[in-house]
């Protein structure tokens, strides 16, 4: 290893156990374990060793000379730059390219043969930084042989890994056979429990997954944003509109002189496409001041993507053509990797807007190559895009559930070019400062020498075992009449919430459509739910970054014909179907009346005529709502309590109408607060488990919580 240029400064040993890693042409995505992480660490590993102060850095990962894999990963040491090594450990047989998950048993050999090469390098490392669970139980080992400090930085985390993978319909037995989800957490709170320091990209990395470990330590933690690719990621040359991509977009453009808005992500239902072209489509003045350009992933045929892509497609092309945008939006069907770039600078060469109007975003690297080039952006108040303006000054954050607020955040930048231009400026000199590699390890270097010099001591506080992992019970409540019926007294059910999150889930079963009832939970103060059963139960979503249950919608999609069922009741007297904005994919909703409409029993006995199994609700006397066969806000709710492990005699169910009904019967606690005493619901009324509160609203629900003493006897269960 060259360590002329500074013999005298910090030896750092980089761990990365899994996936393919050489110094150049990465090959991203050719596995689940070659990807972002990959690319991460080769980088980070340069930026250091380029940095004042760093002898150098040596990446440490497992070696493989697998048939099928270049022969450059069985090589046990690989050049990068001067002072930067990728070394290759022997763990396991290096024969065979091992996932990541069949990589645990193997780990104890690759501590001891990396513990070899440094004795056999006689340099001890300066600081070990450890990257992901398996490199995170190596480095906490080697860490505390050598006697030397402990960096981590996680990439993804098991805890949150493990919901996501509950919502793809998994048990939790089938995902720690297939993953080793057990020894993955396991290694991570070991790690926690060893680190000196823990490096996130943002705050709410930390106060949204990290928050879920016993070992969490806040003051081990520090907020270090990845760098960015600044070679690739610049301000526009003045060609790009002459470039195969810029064609491609001038097509679409009856205008393409105008300013471009641009929106680049995949086509995710969390990224909230869709009320971008409403708020396009719903401003004559936006259209005036400049087109709107969408790049969301490739596609051959939308008919083959999956169906969240699928939805999330048909939905931009029918809003473009519910508000005739033709000629004023782009939408191009494929791109290039390395011409997302040019992307980016083509619309800041026409003065244009970067837009992320996302759902939730927990990092928002697009905003930052946005900036890079030039752009000045309109985002999401949510997650990451908070910590990047906050540092840049680059653009303005909206409400995303707000489509008017959106148009106007972008006409108010768009219709002034100074302030624009000021924007733009800011994100180019912000970059630099904040998400350069430079910047990165500057930063970096700062941090660990205060490790090495021991002038920062991390304090370690004894917090025994954090009961707020360990929920036995949860609260479901309706939205609009028990919660928002009265917002003032939701300030105190809000605190009694908080004060026992460490026990219990919180969820919302709602009528609602997702995005109605996310802008009714923010606009009210209340707590985003860890489950959220929205559109009748005929759809869930988890926290903190609502993933969709991809399991619930093919299992409710059973004998569903929505069509038939619509022509069925079209000229049934006292139905009229309500807006486009109360129906979805599973539910199909009228108004009700009851004086000449037919009774349920006439309704479900034509659809028994017409072999249609479905699920008929009717909500006080005047919304009717018919569902597939297989989806209520009862069977959503037992879904969920399945998934979560949590006996339904530890539900606590709020409710009131006909379609609340199969929550509260059964083994569920349930109860009515006052002002809904509907007659759908009074031959509950003596049913022991059902509740009539006195009091209203949310106050009610409080009522009920200390009649069933809910939260009495609150215990963590012991460990096993």
């Amino acid at each position: 290893m060259s360590r002329e240029r500074d013999k005298d400064g910090l030896y750092i040993a980089m761990i990365s156990v899994h996936g393919l890693i050489r110094g150049h042409d990465l090959e991203l995505g050719r596995d689940a374990d070659t990807g972002g992480q990959t690319k991460y660490v080769v980088e980070l590993t340069r930026a250091l060793a380029k940095t004042d102060g760093i002898a150098g850095v040596d990446l440490f990962t497992r070696r493989v000379a697998a048939p099928g894999t270049q022969s450059g990963y069985a090589e046990p040491v690989e050049e990068l730059d001067d002072g930067a090594r990728i070394v290759r450990i022997d763990a396991g047989p290096a024969d065979e390219y091992l996932p990541k998950e069949m990589l645990w048993d193997h780990l104890d050999s690759f501590v001891d043969n990396m513990l070899s090469f440094i004795r056999a390098a006689s340099r001890v490392p300066d600081i070990v930084h450890s990257h992901y669970a398996d490199a995170g139980y190596v480095g906490s080992r080697l860490a505390h042989f050598l006697g030397v400090p402990l960096v981590h930085t996680g990439h993804s985390l098991g805890r949150v890994k493990r919901r996501r993978l509950l919502a793809t319909g998994l048990s939790s037995k089938q995902i720690d056979e297939r993953y080793n989800m057990s020894r993955r957490i396991e290694a991570e709170e070991m790690t926690l429990a060893s680190a000196d320091r823990v490096i996130t990209s943002t705050h709410q990395e930390i106060e949204e997954q990290y928050e879920l470990y016993h070992h969490y330590e806040p003051d081990s933690m520090r907020v270090i944003p990845p760098g960015t690719d600044l070679v690739s990621f610049h301000p526009p040359e003045g060609n790009e509109w002459n470039t195969p991509i810029g064609g491609e977009i001038r097509r679409f453009l009856r205008d393409p002189d105008k300013p471009l808005i641009l929106a680049l992500s995949r086509p995710d239902p969390r990224k909230n496409i869709g009320a971008l072209v409403d708020a396009y489509g719903g401003s004559t003045r936006l259209q005036e001041l400049a087109n709107l350009l969408i790049v969301a992933g490739n596609r051959d045929d939308i008919g083959d993507l999956d169906e969240g892509a699928r939805e999330v497609l048909g939905d931009l092309l029918m809003g473009i053509d519910r508000h005739d945008l033709y000629g004023k939006v782009a939408y191009p069907k494929h791109h290039q990797s390395g011409e997302v770039p040019v992307i980016y600078r083509v619309a800041s060469l026409s003065d244009g807007v970067f837009v992320n109007p996302a759902l939730t975003e927990p990092f928002g690297l697009t905003l930052i190559e946005a900036a890079a080039s030039g752009l000045p952006v309109v985002a999401t108040e949510d997650g990451g895009p908070r910590d990047i303006t906050g540092n840049c000054n680059n653009g303005v954050l909206v409400d995303p559930l707000d489509s008017d607020a959106i148009a106007a955040a972008l006409v108010a930048m768009l219709a002034d070019p100074q302030k624009r231009q000021t924007y733009a400026d800011n994100g180019l000199k912000g970059v630099r400062e904040h998400y350069s590699w430079e910047a990165h390890a500057s930063r970096y270097l700062k941090m660990i020498r205060s490790l090495v010099d021991k002038t920062e001591v991390l304090e370690r506080v004894p917090r025994g075992r954090r009961p707020m992992l360990h929920h036995d019970r949860a609260i479901f409540t309706d939205l609009d009449q028990n919660l928002l019926g009265d917002t003032s007294v939701l300030p105190r059910f809000v605190e009694v919430l908080r004060d026992n999150r460490k026990c219990a889930f919180f969820g919302i079963a709602t009528g609602r459509r997702l995005d109605s009832a996310l802008k009714a939970l923010r606009r009210n103060g209340i707590p985003e739910p860890d489950v959220l059963i929205t559109s009748g139960g005929t759809a869930i979503h988890y926290a903190p970054d609502l993933t969709a249950d991809t399991f619930w919608a093919p299992h409710i999609d059973h004998g569903w014909t929505p069509h038939v069922v619509q022509r069925v009741l079209a000229d049934l007297p006292g139905l009229e179907l309500q807006p486009k904005a109360e129906q979805s994919r599973f539910k199909i909703s009228y108004y009700y009346d009851p004086r000449i409409a037919p009774g349920i029993d006439e309704i479900n006995r034509l659809m028994h005529q017409q072999d249609l199994a479905v699920n008929v609700t009717v909500s006080f006397g005047q919304f009717l709502d018919v569902l597939p066969i297989r989806a209520s806000k009862g069977m959503a709710l037992r879904y969920v309590a399945d998934h979560w492990g949590i006996p339904l005699e530890h539900i606590l169910v709020a409710g009131g109408s006909g379609a609340d009904e199969d929550m509260m019967r059964g083994n569920t606690l349930a109860v009515v607060v006052a002002n809904r005493h509907h007659e759908e619901l009074s031959h509950l009324m003596d049913t022991e488990r059902v509740y009539y509160a006195k009091q209203s609203h949310a106050l009610g629900i409080l009522e009920a919580i200390d009649h069933f003493d809910f939260f009495k006897t609150c215990t963590v269960p012991e460990e096993h």
